[in-house]
């Protein structure tokens, strides 16, 4: 019988063996006991091929939006070992949300898109579900077939509403907003970043709407930060708003929430997963994804925001350092007015001087190592932000950034 110690000292002499299999030398037999061994973490991305990429862009959906913080890694894993009732869920995480936000009611969407579509038709069907079931298809149901918005806000996202059925009727000024308002009208549609852009700017649509008795809802989908934006729209005025969830608020990707009036929120609902015969069924959110975004609402509003600014500050700052000495070169940091309020830092340049175009900048950054995102492009610009950067990474944009536009310039 071979010895205890003649034992150890072969199974000491065996190559990385602990890696796979350790032993316990003091068990209670006396005998070597096998320890549980955690493997190795895979790297998922690795096995498929899948190549990484540092961000410097933003909070694009292309681009898997934003990374949550850990605290709504942890709400979600946690989440996952029992089963619940998802309604009983999605009611007590309104309630939560909206007693954080200090609003009527809220619940959490499929993203900011499906908060469009759920709102709109929610305003449609109100609370019955016979009305829920027959969207997209309006014609001899009784409800209503229009959503008013200002053609200056137009952008793709206004799908989301056409999902349930409606024409979109466009207007430019206020006179003309007064004059489209008819019986069809179910709703006004704002896009927040906008605001600026068209003549009708958020009083005014909220003064005629009021006076008409239709309902408003306002796309914020990009606009956190500012922390104060969470609240400042319901407090506004508007009945529905809506926010992504993998964006700044660093929930789960496929995430967001509508916010506002309560009768608008519960008649959104209607439509809304379980419930299997409406336009909502596909816009499924999973009950990790319900706590984690309650969770990353609660985890942003307790943020230091002030040092997440500094932050931003210094490290677009320091890769602007890296090539202010460039002839012909324009790089300035400004800070957008509405939607992705962050320090940006905005490239444009002499073509004779730097002899790259825009699309080829951001060519030479991706298939470096490791791979960076910038966005913008074009003939002769790009932007690059730093709040989806890990700590330390703004070194490394600012390296390679550096090293191509010296090359490239004269």
């Amino acid at each position: 019988m071979i010895s205890r110690r003649r034992l150890i000292k072969q199974l000491s002499a065996l190559p990385l063996v602990g890696g796979l299999m350790s032993f316990d030398v003091a068990g209670a037999s006396g005998l070597l006991q096998p320890e549980a061994v955690i493997p190795p973490a895979r790297n998922y991305l690795q096995e498929l091929g899948v190549r990484t990429f540092i961000n410097a862009a933003g909070t694009y959906t292309s681009m898997t939006g934003s990374l949550m913080v850990d605290e709504v890694k942890q709400a979600y894993m946690g989440t996952s070992e029992d089963f619940v009732n998802i309604d009983e869920l999605q009611d007590k995480v309104g309630e939560r949300i909206a007693s954080l936000l200090g609003c009527e009611a809220a619940t959490v969407t499929s993203g900011a898109a499906s908060a469009i579509t759920l709102g709109t038709a929610g305003v449609l069907t109100g609370t019955d579900p016979e009305k829920a079931a027959k969207l997209p298809h309006l014609a001899g149901t009784g409800m209503k077939t229009e959503v008013i918005m200002q053609r200056k806000h137009y952008i793709e996202y206004a799908h989301a509403i056409e999902n349930c059925g409606v024409k979109i009727v466009y207007v430019d000024t206020r006179e003309e907003l007064k004059k489209a308002i008819n019986k069809n009208t179910a709703m006004y549609y704002f896009v927040n970043f906008l605001n600026y852009e068209g003549q009708i700017q958020w009083d005014g649509v909220l003064e005629v709407c009021r006076e008409h008795n239709i309902p408003t809802m306002i796309d914020c989908a990009a606009d956190v930060p500012p922390v104060e934006n969470l609240t400042k729209y319901t407090d506004m005025g508007f009945d529905m708003v809506c926010f992504s969830g993998g964006k700044g608020l660093r929930g789960p990707q496929s995430a967001g929430v509508l916010l506002g009036k309560k009768k608008y929120i519960d008649a959104a609902r209607v439509s809304a997963p379980p419930r299997g015969n409406t336009i909502g069924r596909g816009m499924k959110v999973n009950k990790e994804e319900i706590v984690a975004m309650m969770v990353a609402i609660e985890s942003y509003l307790k943020r230091d925001h002030e040092k997440d600014w500094a932050l931003w500050e210094s490290q677009v700052n320091l890769i602007k350092d890296s090539i202010d000495d460039i002839s012909g070169l324009k790089a300035t940091i400004d800070v957008p007015v509405l939607a992705n309020v962050v320090p940006t830092l905005n490239l444009s340049w002499d073509t004779k001087k730097v002899k790259i175009s825009g699309d080829e900048l951001k060519a030479e950054m991706r298939k470096g190592h490791p791979s960076i995102e910038i966005a913008g492009g074009g003939k002769n610009s790009v932007s690059i932000t730093t709040w989806m950067l890990k700590p330390g990474q703004e070194r490394i944009v600012a390296s390679r950034l550096s090293d191509i536009l010296h090359q490239k310039s004269i």
